[in-house]
């Protein structure tokens, strides 16, 4: 049985950055992966192929509808999705393989099959019918967290299918109901309506994205609209009915009304939760709360000496780039090393178009405790790069500290919010104030003056404003 100073269960964003961060310490690190891609669900069936997929409808879409505003005449664009969806499996291999690359840069072992706990440090590895036992000093439970069923609407594969599924649908759908308005719900809900299909987004909540901004998640509500998604919030799903080739799904309002509703796929996007069952934990007695989440300290380490966890497997939002942060940080303290993660600057974001991103604290979250704060707000349709680019809408908002000035939350709706909300994150991190902020020099003309300008608003110093 060979012995290592880590071993590394899952090979996720999490997982795999473990691994490499150990390597480079100098432990001695195996990585345990049941897939044959290394990348997780974030490469192989996520963060990945979704992005892919969005930018190849968004190109659809404009061809269609974006080109004649630019003096670009062209005939109506013809779909040919098995094109698009091998490009997006390319993609993804691209990034497995490049990972694969790095296990043995680094003189990773990677070891292919399902690991489970078998005490003392021991992970039985199956790999089609063939069990190896390996022992490491610590083992990092990495297994990230797989999409949420509904009770009454088990998923199929078919016609009620959870993510994965909805990345490769063989045609467009003609309709397709979407219980969930968060990120994966409205990220798939636009890919297919920019492809044809008739898209109605389901969500309980008053508001889609309702983790977000208000003003933000309303803006960004309305711009998918004009997008032709019908969003029904206040919305509460009862029951689903697969019939024939129907998906028939009964919803009632907030007045208790009662619907049917008939597509042809329904995308279950209600969640997700942490892949934690048959890892043997009761077995060597770690912990999990009521949501089968494994408890861990401040330094990931659950109640069994040995044995550390992250990502989506702990608590805390569910990203990619929170696990491979947590990655660092708890192989880091691992080694010896000083290392702080300060959950306030892990930034979300929707890739949808226009997209939202947000760092730190909205403006009720804040006031709920018990800060003063003040607000900066720049819309994009005043930005000259915007309406250059023709994408006028969405808002930069900004909440600081009334009393102190100390920046607390970034909160975008519009045209790369995901890279713009970047800036937002390094200012936090470095305890900006907002005025620091506002009055650092951006580059002109560029979407980023719309954050400085924002950041001026907040005291009464906006140009454009």
């Amino acid at each position: 049985m060979e012995l290592f100073d880590l071993v590394v269960l899952g090979a996720g964003p999490g997982g795999y950055v473990a691994a490499i961060r150990a390597a480079q310490l100098g432990l001695k690190t195996a990585l345990v992966e049941k897939r044959e891609s290394l990348g997780g669900t974030c490469l192989n069936i996520g963060c990945i192929p979704s992005k892919a997929l969005l930018q190849s409808s968004e190109f659809f879409h404009a061809a269609a509808h974006g080109f004649a505003e630019h003096g670009i005449e062209v005939n109506a664009p013809a779909l040919n999705l098995p094109v698009m969806m091998a490009r997006k499996l390319r993609i993804v291999k691209e990034l497995t393989d490049g990972i694969a690359l790095l296990m043995k840069k680094n003189k990773v072992t990677v070891l292919r099959g399902h690991g489970e706990l078998k005490g003392e440090g021991r992970v039985a590895v199956s790999h089609e019918g063939v069990e190896t036992m390996v022992e490491g000093k610590t083992i990092l439970l990495a297994t990230g967290s797989e999409p949420v069923a509904l009770p009454f609407a088990p998923f199929d594969g078919k016609h009620v299918v959870s993510s994965t599924e909805a990345l490769s649908f063989e045609s467009v759908p003609g309709r397709l109901l979407v219980i969930g308005g968060g990120a994966i719900g409205l990220e798939l809900g636009s890919v297919w309506a920019r492809l044809g299909s008739q898209v109605t987004v389901l969500e309980l909540m008053d508001e889609i994205v309702p983790t977000a901004d208000g003003q933000c998640a309303k803006m960004l509500a309305r711009s998918l609209k004009q997008q032709g998604l019908a969003l029904r919030t206040g919305t509460r799903v009862t029951a689903v009915e697969v019939m024939g080739d129907d998906v028939k799904v009964t919803v009632r309002d907030k007045k208790d009304k009662e619907e049917i509703l008939v597509g042809d796929k329904l995308l279950v996007a209600v969640g997700r939760k942490a892949h934690s069952a048959g890892l043997g934990l009761e077995a060597v007695g770690v912990e999990r709360d009521e949501r089968g989440r494994v408890k861990v300290d401040a330094q990931f380490r659950t109640k069994v000496p040995g044995i550390l966890a992250i990502g989506d497997l702990i608590a805390g939002p569910m990203l990619a780039h929170k696990a491979s942060e947590e990655a660092v940080a708890a192989v880091e303290m691992l080694a010896g090393h000083t290392a702080k993660l300060d959950p306030n600057t892990i930034p979300s974001v929707v890739y949808t178009w226009p997209e939202l991103a947000q760092v730190g604290l909205t403006e009720d979250e804040a006031k709920a405790r018990g800060i003063e704060v003040k607000t900066g707000k720049s819309y994009f349709k005043a930005n000259g790069r915007a309406k250059s680019l023709g994408m006028e809408d969405g808002l930069v908002k900004v909440v600081a500290d009334a009393q102190t000035g100390r920046l607390l939350g970034v909160h975008i709706v519009g045209p790369n919010a995901s890279e713009l909300i970047a800036e937002g994150v390094t200012a936090l991190a470095c305890a900006m104030r907002v005025g620091d902020l506002g009055q650092t020099c951006h580059a002109h003309p560029t979407l980023s003056e719309v954050l400085k300008e924002a950041a001026e608003a907040c005291d009464g110093r906006a140009i454009h404003g």
